[in-house]
């Protein structure tokens, strides 16, 4: 099984420092059976993070045929500023990443049915703003939810939401949540736990399906 953490020009490194670090500690637990890996669209190179200073070399091209987990950041920068200027705010980042190479291969990856395409913080808007999203039950960070929701998503407001072959996950810190959640998926819940316990760390908040009863107004 395969995870491979998406690099493009912009990303927060903590949306895919902190998943990467939760799922290399899980592949040891299950003895190397999970590669994770981080790719580009582009294939192998250096990707410019959106922090000063901070940049991740792609080891691989994105592949979405292989089994197993596609997992997209969200950006880092600034939120205001007028892109004239040459300010690429998160906004412009996100939607940038709309015009790359990698929607049609993360659309690839949606429609294998041996794939679940995942994501950190703002990288639910970067799909949802290239019209990956239309009709999905999703989350981003929380002041992303209205631009979620006018691209044709169902935002829900859980920390991370399962709607089967797409997970999202809310605002950075949440990628720990997401990849945990991940690995009990895949693993059940004796993996997870023990990166819990390896990492002093545990998870927060209900895992959304779409199942069960729907709550009564009070």
């Amino acid at each position: 099984m395969h995870a491979q953490m998406v690099l493009f020009d912009g990303f927060d490194p903590l949306d895919v420092v902190a998943p990467y670090e939760v799922l290399l500690a899980g592949s040891d637990f299950v003895g190397g059976e999970l590669d994770v890996e981080l790719v580009s669209a582009e294939g192998p190179r250096a990707v410019v993070s959106g922090s000063p200073g901070v940049t991740l070399q792609a080891t691989a091209r994105l592949d979405p045929t292989k089994p197993g987990y596609v997992i997209v950041p969200g950006a880092a920068g600034p939120l205001d500023g007028n892109p004239d200027d040459g300010v690429d705010t998160i906004p412009v980042l996100l939607a940038r990443f709309g015009g790359t190479a990698a929607v049609p291969l993360v659309r690839r990856a949606l429609d294998n049915p041996d794939v679940t395409v995942a994501t950190v913080c703002g990288g639910s808007l970067a799909l949802a703003m290239a019209g990956l999203l239309d009709g999905r039950h999703a989350n981003t960070h929380h002041l992303g939810v209205d631009v979620l929701e006018a691209t044709g998503a169902i935002p829900v407001r859980a920390r991370v939401v399962d709607d089967g072959d797409l997970v999202t996950a809310g605002g950075v810190t949440s990628g720990l949540d997401l990849a945990l959640h991940l690995l009990d998926r895949s693993y059940g819940p004796r993996i997870p736990l023990a990166v819990e316990e390896l990492f002093a760390y545990e998870r927060r908040g209900t895992v959304w399906t779409n199942t069960g009863r729907e709550p009564k107004a009070v």
